[in-house]
């Protein structure tokens, strides 16, 4: 295998799920989240919700994770960029009874006045709709009435783990595979590598199989050379 084939190997992560998303913060949260993936909401109160939080929060794999269950709908305003697919998504559809609208802070707006109606629409029907954006609805450049009914429900702060949850959730996650990491690997890929936890993980993943090829153990040398041979100056 190349170190080519090894980099590229980071770009195929496994499907997220609610299990594998590191609590952190966010118990509250999760035990919400965990209770829509086990049976559709019915209490109003619950069938709303908003999740803001900086990039690297787990926001998407949240809401990825929940598009899971097989009446679910994930919805990426970044890709609502023209009539035919806002037309197509931002509706309710048969048999859909949980809408996952992420990167809300995107919508144009055309999908804007779409997302509102689907709000509307969810309310009027008994579905659910959770939505995730990077800042508190308040302050987010949409519309007011969007702004409005992404606050109907509960609203939550993801909050990013700091470093120490990192490299414990990482160490934990090394020892349940065997893996034998030498003190510094950790604190140093967290600095000179991206900081979310799905690229932390999938770059522990290389350097094992990395380790495994060059039959070197991973120590700090080891971490980058892999670093270097991605090309960061900086390892």
């Amino acid at each position: 295998m190349t170190m080519r084939q090894l980099i590229l190997n980071l770009e195929a992560p496994k499907p997220p799920t609610l299990d594998t998303f590191v609590t952190g913060r966010n118990a509250e949260v999760l035990a919400l989240l965990m209770a829509h993936s086990a049976a559709p909401a019915t209490d109003l109160d619950q069938r709303f919700a908003y999740l803001w939080g900086g990039p690297g929060a787990g926001k998407s794999h949240l809401l990825k994770a929940l598009a899971g269950r097989p009446d679910a709908r994930y919805l990426d305003a970044r890709l609502l960029t023209t009539t035919a697919a806002i037309d197509a998504s931002l509706a309710l559809a048969p048999g859909i009874m949980l809408y996952l609208l992420d990167n809300c802070e995107q919508l144009t707006p055309l999908a804007q006045i779409a997302a509102f109606a689907l709000f509307n629409q969810v309310r009027e029907d008994g579905a659910a709709l959770i939505t995730a954006g990077s800042l508190p609805p308040a302050l987010l450049a949409l519309r007011e009435d969007l702004r409005t009914r992404l606050g109907w429900g509960l609203i939550y702060q993801v909050h990013e783990l700091s470093d120490d949850e990192k490299i414990e959730a990482l160490t934990r996650a090394a020892e349940l595979r065997g893996l034998m990491l030498s003190p510094g690997v950790l604190p140093y890929l967290i600095t000179h590598f991206q900081r979310d936890m799905r690229s932390l993980s999938a770059m522990v993943d290389a350097l094992d199989r990395y380790s495994l090829e060059t039959q070197r153990p991973i120590t700090l040398p080891l971490l980058r050379s892999l670093l270097q041979r991605e090309g960061d100056p900086t390892a």
